[in-house]
């Protein structure tokens, strides 16, 4: 009876959980209650193995055994029960994890980025506390196994520090928040946006599309740039005019170019000067900020700066100035050599000379 009752329990389970698990997810949907997911989550986080071994260890108990087979069935009882104890909390943690971090990523990307991090320490510590009661229900002294792992604790550590680096960088990360998911970052010469970080790695979707993967501890070591968290953007830049330009010219480009700045939507003027004069050219120095950190937006109101300032260089009759050479050519110049006069002293050195000559011929 034992058996039959074990076997009719089994077999109900094997062929009745795969069709309600089918038939609810395809009623589940995104929109619907936590609840409702965690009751399929549930579902598909119980094992057939472990409901038959529970399931007969449960029908041996109303058996006349031996006390040593009513330990071991007692034991394999605990293991089946703790087990699926923790299948079952550890579904029930993802859910809610997955849901609260979905939610959170629309208004407040810092909460979701300390929830991955969270969910880690939860389900650990949710096994862990398995694990010891499954052991002290098999009859171990949990104390000296605590004490005896925290001996192999500080050898494991020191064996895994990289790692252990990179799992305290990535909980830093969580509690200093120096960026969140979503957040523009550059990174040496990197860039692109946060996508997910990890208890090792932290992933950056780049502008070209493709995946890149850092070690957290190396990502807090390097020099970050965030981008997310620009509120205005400062825009400094000059062009040159040719030393053409009069004093009078010089002297309305500024104001000319404040005028055409603050005609833009959105941005702050600061300033515009005739900073500098140049081998070749005059230069014009201004700063204006932008009051919204869209690199588009940026953009637009750089490039419609420029065509109003080539419109008005040209109304001024002036370009923007480029370098350039002057080379003057003149005609060939003519050489007169001259020979100096030779002294008495000279001419009789080379009388002597060519006295000496004819009488050694």
């Amino acid at each position: 009876m034992a058996i039959g009752v074990a076997m009719i329990v089994v077999l109900a389970v094997a062929f009745i959980k795969p069709f309600v698990v089918r038939r609810f997810a395809a009623s589940v949907t995104k929109s619907d209650t936590t609840a409702k997911e965690m009751l399929l989550q549930l579902m598909r986080a119980t094992k057939l193995g472990l409901v038959a071994l529970f399931v007969i260890s449960l029908a041996a108990q109303y058996l006349a055994v031996s006390a040593k087979a009513f330990v071991l069935i007692k034991g394999a009882t605990a293991i089946a029960v703790f087990l699926q104890a923790g299948l079952w909390g550890g579904a029930i943690l993802k859910v809610w994890i997955n849901r609260s971090r979905t939610r959170m990523l629309k208004s407040d990307a810092a909460t979701a980025t300390s929830l991955t991090v969270l969910g880690f320490v939860a389900q650990l510590v949710l096994w862990v506390l398995i694990v010891l009661m499954t052991l002290e229900n098999l009859g171990v002294n949990i104390t000296a196994l605590v004490a005896g792992l925290g001996i192999g604790g500080v050898a494991v550590a020191l064996a895994a520090q990289n790692i252990l680096g990179d799992l305290f960088a990535s909980v830093s990360m969580v509690f200093d928040e120096p960026f969140v998911i979503g957040d523009f970052v550059i990174v040496d010469n990197y860039m692109g946006t946060i996508e997910n970080i990890g208890l090792k790695t932290t992933r950056i979707r780049s502008l070209d599309g493709e995946q890149i993967v850092f070690s957290n501890s190396d990502l807090l070591k390097a020099r970050l740039r965030n981008y997310k968290r620009m509120y205005e953007r400062r825009v400094a830049f000059t062009f040159r005019v040719p030393h053409q330009a009069t004093p009078e010219q010089l002297e309305r480009i500024p104001k000319t170019v404040r005028q055409i700045i603050e005609s833009q939507q959105k941005i702050r003027f600061e300033r515009s000067h005739f900073a500098r004069i140049n081998d070749w050219s005059f230069e014009i120095e201004t700063i204006y900020w932008v009051l919204d950190p869209d690199h588009n937006l940026y953009m637009d109101i750089q490039q419609a700066v420029n065509l109003a300032l080539m419109r008005a260089l040209a109304k001024e009759k002036l370009s923007f100035a480029v370098p350039l050479s002057t080379v003057q050519v003149g005609g060939p110049v003519s050489v007169e050599a001259k020979a100096a006069p030779m002294t008495n002293k000279e001419k009789e050195t080379i009388a002597a000379s060519m006295q000496w000559n004819a009488e050694r011929h």
